[in-house]
């Protein structure tokens, strides 16, 4: 059956055809950031796949993470191409390495998941929390619920560690 939900007007769907992103998203819908490790090599990976990107085996256990890392690159929207985001910029969507699996298997390829910054509620961040976050802040991942056992995984800022001054690209 597939997975239905609506965020900020859009309709979402995820057919259960989709095997391996159904699964991710049924156990975001738990709220549980699950990732595919790999039996071969014992590496985590996302996003979810039919074969292991590093030696295309299939044979992986779906594995619980803690969903903490860093903003190791951003952007911060200010013109959005979807009508749903045009009353929510400016809004940032954060590139997260993982703490698990830090640098492997190389620097290059570490694990590292694309979400927008949202509140602890799962909303799209406000201005003033937009602006407190760049390249090396620490986040952690919520869920904001779209549909029934359906949620997307999020960044938010942990709170519970000390945040460094985080480096931002110069205003104009």
């Amino acid at each position: 059956m597939p997975l239905v939900g609506n965020w900020l007007g859009m309709d979402l769907v995820v057919e259960d055809t989709d095997r391996e992103n159904h699964t991710f998203f049924e156990w975001c819908g738990k709220h549980e950031l699950r990732l595919q490790r790999w039996q071969s090599n014992g590496l985590l990976s996302y996003p979810p796949g039919t074969a292991c990107p590093w030696d295309g085996t299939a044979e992986c256990e779906w594995e619980r993470v803690e969903g903490k890392g860093t903003v190791m690159s951003y952007s911060e929207v200010h013109h959005p191409l979807l009508p749903a985001f045009r009353d929510q910029v400016p809004y940032l969507i954060l590139l997260v390495e993982l703490d698990e699996q830090r640098g492997q298997p190389s620097e290059h390829e570490a694990l590292r998941i694309l979400a927008n910054l949202v509140t602890a509620e799962g909303e799209l961040a406000p201005p003033e929390m937009v602006q407190r976050v760049g390249i090396g802040t620490r986040v952690r991942m919520v869920f904001a619920e779209v549909g029934e056992g359906f949620a997307l995984p999020q960044w938010t800022l942990d709170e519970n560690v000390d945040q460094p001054t985080p480096w931002r690209y110069p205003q104009e």
